[in-house]
């Protein structure tokens, strides 16, 4: 039976090599900007690595002028009450709190 090898014991072409792979692996994870991983545990490094799209997607719609004229706003507010007042008239609006659905099954 062999005995375990002692690190003193290995060989050092191995351990050149070792050394030599090493340090290619550096240098081009310094050019190419890429991230050593030699452990390999998860990381977040490939999503962090992409462009934020929030900004282009902001853009792409265009601004509503509606939001900021305070005339515009006031009357869809009135269309909205009115709707609700003849949606009452019809006994199809909200219920007053506390007589909802949830309320009724209670009892």
């Amino acid at each position: 039976m062999d005995a375990p090898q002692d690190p003193e014991t290995i060989s050092p072409q191995k351990t050149q090599r070792k050394v030599i792979n090493t340090g290619v692996t550096e240098a081009r994870a310094r050019i190419f900007g890429h991230v050593i991983n030699p452990t390999g545990p998860r990381s977040a490094h490939k999503i962090l690595r992409k462009k934020l799209i929030g900004e282009k997607v902001a853009q792409w719609y265009p601004y509503d002028i509606k939001k900021d004229d305070p005339r515009i706003m006031a009357m869809e507010e009135q269309e909205r009450l009115s709707k609700l007042e003849m949606l009452k008239r019809r006994g199809k609006g909200p219920p007053k709190k506390g007589q909802g659905r949830r309320a009724a099954k209670r009892n």
